[in-house]
């Protein structure tokens, strides 16, 4: 058993300490964004009040992203991990003392977010190339999948914890277990994982500035249309997701059979949705077409979930919803890495992932924004003017919370519209069997 696991696992040992441990201090950040995310809804009752927190989060990630990986290439990948680690404790630590002082505004966690997505956005694509770094090739879609499996097993913890949490000890203990597996992910990776540290990676930039180490990851891009195209498939799914994201809150909140348990279970639901679907992406073989498995992947979720959180009248639907919807995500986000990370050079990772996050993520804070808009200021009222007897009505109920519901069926359409668009894309598809030797 133990010959077989070593085997299967073969060139992975040094990754799973890294992978185990930044795990265990994701879980505890979740907690924390849940947790304030609950706080700030309390506060102001508003979805668009809650959903710029995440906003805040990602608008340095987009804006700076392209800079981020240039300097990435250049600095030592570990040091640049336990910096911004560090630094995400801090802003973290700081909401801790302000609550306890009794001076935490919403505007304090606005200005917190930002600074928290700044350090990410320095993070990310170091822990990216580490990744790469520490995988053998025949094993990309192996490290894919656990790291899958970890981010949807912290999406079914961080909801069932925190609430917990919040519940019998309140929000400072929360923050306090954050503290903690923050702890435990820098000593393991500052004791416990050494890097190698390549020369390839210092190729063209050492004499190029960081402007012009930047564009190489754009210019990469624009001569590969095919990995382009992909980046901008997800681009516009992350808009429809970050519209649901920002309603998802406002709806089960507020509406007849929605409660702070009812978004709990929905959302654990999510997460236990996301592990099946890892489990599957880690230890099946790699699908004969990645592209294929990724558009069908999309397509599954977009036409399933958004409909029956817009025409569910209760916890046992949304939840049916929430597992239809994420069940196969594992299986796109899997193939999708293991795409980027055969054809880019390693050597241009650093480069090409941050000039990936700029284009990829920056439609997020655009939908939260959207979302909190649309819900706040459009679909709510919408169906606070309709009649009990009137098809929105009967179709999505009345009160609080329906107009999120009409939201949802909304977005349902336009997923599914952005799938079928990119499907027909040519070069997306001419990626099939090319790879990074």
């Amino acid at each position: 058993m133990i010959q077989k696991l070593n085997t299967l696992f073969n060139g992975l040992h040094t990754f799973i300490i890294l992978w185990a441990t930044q795990g265990f201090s994701a879980l505890g950040s979740s907690m924390t964004s849940y947790a304030l995310v609950i706080w700030a809804y309390q506060q102001e009752g508003s979805a668009l009040a809650s959903s710029l927190l995440t906003a805040c989060s990602y608008a340095p990630y987009v804006l700076l992203s392209i800079f981020a990986g240039a300097l990435s290439d250049r600095w030592n990948k570990k040091r640049t991990m336990l910096v911004c680690d560090s630094f995400a404790a801090l802003c973290t630590l700081s909401v801790l003392v302000l609550l306890v002082t009794g001076q935490l505004k919403l505007w304090h966690l606005y200005v917190i977010n930002a600074l928290n997505g700044l350090g990410n956005t320095l993070q990310q694509p170091a822990s990216d190339v580490a990744v790469s770094l520490l995988t053998p090739r025949e094993q990309y879609q192996k490290a894919a999948g656990m790291r899958a499996f970890s981010n949807s097993l912290v999406t079914i913890l961080s909801p069932v914890f925190a609430t917990a949490l919040l519940s019998a000890f309140g929000i400072y203990t929360v923050i306090a277990f954050d503290l903690l597996t923050f702890t435990a992910a820098f000593l393991s990776l500052a004791f416990f994982v050494k890097l190698p540290e390549q020369d390839l990676s210092k190729r063209n930039t050492e004499q190029a500035s960081v402007l012009q180490t930047a564009g190489q990851g754009l210019c990469y891009l624009r001569e590969n249309r095919g990995i382009l195209d992909l980046i901008l498939f997800l681009a516009c799914i992350n808009l429809v997701a970050s519209v649901y994201n920002a309603a998802l809150p406002a709806m089960l909140l507020s509406r007849d059979g929605g409660s702070q348990a009812a978004l709990a279970l929905v959302s654990t639901c999510t997460g236990l949705a996301n592990v099946t679907g890892s489990v599957i992406a880690t230890f099946l073989p790699a699908p004969k077409s990645r592209v294929r498995a990724i558009c069908l992947s999309l397509l599954f979720s977009m036409s399933t979930e958004n409909f029956l959180l817009a025409l569910g009248r209760g916890t046992p639907v949304w939840c049916l919803g929430a597992i239809l919807g994420w069940l196969f995500i594992p299986v796109m986000n899997t193939n999708m890495d293991a795409l980027f990370r055969t054809y880019i050079p390693v050597e241009m990772q650093g480069r090409v992932y941050s000039a990936r996050n700029t284009l990829q993520f920056f439609t997020i804070p655009v939908g939260y924004l959207l979302g909190g808009v649309l819900v706040d200021q459009v679909f709510e009222p919408f169906m606070a003017d309709q009649d009990k007897g009137s098809i929105p009505s009967l179709l999505f109920g009345t009160g609080k919370g329906s107009g999120a519901a009409f939201l949802f069926f909304v977005i349902a359409f336009a997923g599914i519209l952005v799938c079928l668009y990119f499907q027909r894309d040519g070069h997306i598809w001419k990626l099939e069997g090319k790879r990074n030797d």
